[in-house]
């Protein structure tokens, strides 16, 4: 398993030989290139790619969105993920398994809300990249599926404050706040985690392009 992260906490992430942790600022493609390179070189090859690149910026209305904060957002959630997938399609092709491939994408690519305009653009542009890819690699094989998380709590993202404040504005607690979906259910990252390893197992090898919420249920997406 290789995992590239712009922070350099991710080399040492896991203690395990199977592991490679590679520090790689995912929006300069020479550096994506060489950390591919490195990776496939210790570990023999690339099976399965998951694209979870991505920033949530703080909320901005579109009429005090600056070009700068657009292009920021753009080049993370959308060109990053570009060239992933543009450099990972040749190694993918040559998996004995074929190629799985695993887009994390959002809430917000069918149900937008305002003040997160380049964010909702961006992951529905990766959405759109995604569908593209399904029906460009299914010749050989490869298997393009996208999963749109909402309300996941348990990343860096979210701090206690964040959470105690955005409940209030609701004028619910945080444990109301963090179930609030039609199950009643608390989405964890492990969650997502779980629904990610299962779409490049067996179960789903006969399904591509494919989106599944994993949402606890949201009455704006049903």
């Amino acid at each position: 398993m290789i995992g590239l992260d712009i922070d350099d906490r991710i080399e040492n992430i896991l203690d395990k030989s199977g592991f490679m942790g590679i520090k790689c600022d995912l929006t300069d493609e020479a550096q994506v290139i060489v950390a591919l390179e490195k990776g496939v070189r210790r570990l023999g090859g690339l099976d399965m790619l998951i694209l979870n690149a991505g920033m949530f910026p703080p909320s901005c209305k579109i009429d005090a969105l600056t070009a700068s904060a657009w292009r920021r957002v753009q080049s993370i959630n959308i060109d990053a993920n570009l060239t992933m997938l543009r450099e990972c399609y040749p190694l993918l092709k040559l998996s004995p398994s074929h190629g799985r491939v695993v887009i994390v994408g959002s809430k917000n690519v069918p149900a937008p809300g305002p003040g997160v305009a380049a964010y909702s653009a961006s992951k529905a542009a990766l959405n759109q990249l995604a569908r593209i890819a399904a029906l460009e690699w299914g010749n050989e094989g490869i298997r393009v599926n996208t999963v749109h998380p909402d309300a996941v709590f348990d990343t860096g993202i979210w701090t206690n404050d964040v959470l105690e404040s955005r409940a209030r504005s609701y004028g619910l607690t945080v444990d109301e706040y963090k179930k609030k979906n039609i199950l009643h259910v608390e989405i964890t990252s492990h969650n997502v985690a779980e629904l990610v390893a299962e779409l490049c197992g067996p179960l789903f090898s006969k399904t591509t392009g494919a989106q599944i919420p994993i949402d606890g249920g949201n009455d704006r997406v049903i």
